[in-house]
């Protein structure tokens, strides 16, 4: 699976670059969206990855995401008891693992009304750049599993 997390605004760019954020569901910077490893989504990160950053996160992270960053329609926090009460999960490290392992999906989530995105703090610390890639020295591009501490920063 995919983080893909928005680094830089809209303000100034393509159409078919901010047609493309928007079907990601990166509308604000420091917004974060979980998406899995395919052909589709690949192209699609392609063509915005001078405004994002990605890689591969793992499991353990995921799980964090939802404890801290989850929320449901209306801006109210994830809860393990929402979970039991609405879901198949009776946990949140069972919802990350269920997802990690490809056995559901988050559109199929939006169905239960828990967000599909993940709404981040600014990096502590700061960031090493949002205009050069990561061979560059930046943020923007692909980390690899590396995207994982910089997920961390912003939890």
């Amino acid at each position: 699976m995919y983080a893909v997390i928005k680094l830089r605004g809209s303000v100034s760019i393509r159409p078919e670059i901010k047609h493309t954020l928007e079907l990601l569901r990166l509308h604000r910077v420091n917004h974060c969206v979980v998406v899995e490893e395919n052909a589709y989504y690949k192209g699609m990160i392609r063509k915005v990855k001078d405004y994002v950053a990605w890689g591969d996160i793992s499991e353990d992270v995921l799980e964090v995401l939802f404890k801290k960053r989850g929320r449901l329609e209306g801006g109210k926090r994830l809860t393990e008891e929402y979970l039991r009460e609405n879901t198949s999960f009776d946990s949140m490290k069972e919802l990350a693992h269920g997802l990690y392992e490809g056995k559901t999906k988050m559109k199929d989530l939006t169905g239960v009304k828990i967000k599909p995105l993940f709404r981040l703090h600014p990096p502590r610390k700061g960031h090493k750049g949002i205009k050069r890639s990561v061979k560059q020295g930046g943020e923007l591009g692909y980390h690899g599993d590396k995207i994982n501490e910089l997920l961390v920063k912003m939890r």
